[in-house]
């Protein structure tokens, strides 16, 4: 597809040349994953999105609100903390807060040793707002860009602007265990995109490398025999295509046939975690979360370009009541696991240019929902992520909400802020990355978005 959305075929590239590359100041078709550079110099080339879905609370986790001890318990004191559903009073914080690395960033004990190795690598949003305090245009807000309507996701946008540096493997995986999360693919949709760019889901629930993709060595044949089948059927594709040149979703077909094949070599061993060292799988521990960032390390370092890490299909985070012990239960697995997946990439030297994000579609209401004081309801105002590594400013708080811990008061960041910023650090200025479809040039912070160049290392 040419960089104004017209869709043709390998030939037609070829014959076209040169071709004027206008802003975006690189070439992408429908059948090319291959390695381009970005517009300007990247301090990332590849990302890991921590998903943390449904939605966790910022109070417990990285905005520490001791106004809240004193409250506890009591009606809510200011008339605009308005909230979908009635409330019990204000609600505590169950979790101790201390300070951690030379920076002195605060955090929940929920993630005590990630931050107690990594503080000062950390860049804590706490000022993110959504738009909506609803789960389904969040996710695709924070995945797309828009709340509403069918968008390609950031992980498509980076393929379509970086490509791939691996040819064995899919170059945008997805590891979300137990079924998919609320809507589904749409998370990891490529949408007008070409398909190619679109993520691959792996059900990290299951453990065997053949169950974690299903189908991936044919079950008779061996790859010496099937190559001269993948031939044919390419062969008459191709010829196919040729009677059709403006079958761009045909050409992305074709693309998807020989990565198969490719996969059938390289796929089933990334995804064996059987001979990895003892010591190392220990490290991350032997949990869905754990065995997930060590997946994705392995899958990183053989070229993946961009990796989301979900929480587990649903909402695994909404936790309207019993909070205490669901958020304590989640924290205990991911902080193991993140804190040993930052070192690995830091004595790997992987971290300095893979740019990490935790967090989910919004955070939670310092309020508890009614009829007790176990749970918080949504809460978009005001919430909390952190990235590090990839040229991010490390060992600070961006940032901040009331004193309650409602509402983003200092320095408020939308989602088109920080994917901005996310495209900036992988070497993009959002407003050129841009894709012609249905007549006018979308892009993936729509008309919207600035860098927040104060986090920048």
């Amino acid at each position: 597809m040419d960089m104004t959305g017209v869709p043709f075929s390998r030939r037609d590239w070829l014959a076209g040349l040169p071709f004027g590359m206008g802003a975006t100041a690189f070439a992408a078709t429908t059948d090319s994953l291959t390695p381009r550079a970005p517009q300007r110099q990247a301090r990332a080339k590849r990302l890991v999105h921590l998903f943390m879905n449904g939605g966790p609370s910022q109070v417990d986790t990285f905005d520490s609100k001791p106004k809240l001890d004193a409250l506890h318990g009591k009606p809510v004191p200011d008339a605009s903390l308005r909230t979908e559903r009635k409330t019990a009073g204000v609600m505590r914080s169950p979790f101790k807060f201390s300070r951690y690395g030379q920076s002195g960033l605060e955090v929940s004990e929920l993630f005590a040793k990630t931050a107690s190795r990594h503080a000062d690598r950390m860049c804590v949003i706490r000022s993110m707002q959504a738009e909506v305090p609803n789960h389904e245009p969040s996710l695709m807000l924070m995945n797309t860009g828009d709340g509403r309507l069918p968008r390609p996701s950031v992980g498509s946008w980076l393929l379509y602007g970086l490509g791939t540096e691996g040819s064995n493997l899919p170059a945008f995986v997805v590891l979300c265990p137990g079924g998919l999360p609320i809507v589904g693919v749409q998370n990891w949709r490529s949408a007008f995109l070409p398909g190619a760019y679109q993520g691959v889901h792996l059900d990290t629930a299951k453990t065997e490398p053949g169950q974690l993709l299903e189908n991936l060595r044919h079950p008779t044949l061996t790859s010496d025999k099937l190559r001269p089948q993948y031939d044919l059927m390419a062969a008459l594709n191709r010829r196919h295509l040729a009677r059709q040149p403006d079958a761009a979703a045909l050409e992305a077909r074709l693309q998807s046939f020989e990565l198969a094949y490719r996969m059938q070599s390289e796929g089933l061993d990334v995804l064996d975690l059987r001979n990895e060292d003892a010591r190392l799988k220990e490290r991350y521990g032997n949990t869905t979360h754990g065995r997930q960032l060590l997946l994705a390390r392995r899958l990183l370092e053989r070229g993946v370009r961009v990796m989301q890490v979900w929480s587990g299909g649903g909402q695994p985070w909404d936790n309207h009541d019993n909070l205490e012990k669901q958020h304590r239960s989640l924290a205990a697995d991911w902080d193991q696991a993140i804190a040993a997946f930052l070192d690995d990439l830091k004595q790997r030297g992987m971290l300095d240019d893979t740019l990490v994000l935790w967090g989910g579609e919004f955070g939670r209401t310092p309020v508890a929902e009614m009829p007790g004081l176990s749970g918080r309801d949504h809460n978009h105002y005001g919430f909390s992520v952190w990235m590090a590594g990839g040229g991010v400013r490390g060992g600070m708080a961006y940032g901040a909400t009331d004193e309650l811990g409602f509402k983003a008061v200092e320095n408020p960041m939308s989602v088109h802020d920080l994917h901005a910023t996310m495209l900036h650090l992988l070497g993009f200025d959002h407003e050129k990355l841009t894709f012609r479809q249905a007549g006018r040039d979308f892009r993936l912070t729509d008309v919207h978005g600035r860098v927040v160049r104060e986090i920048l290392a």
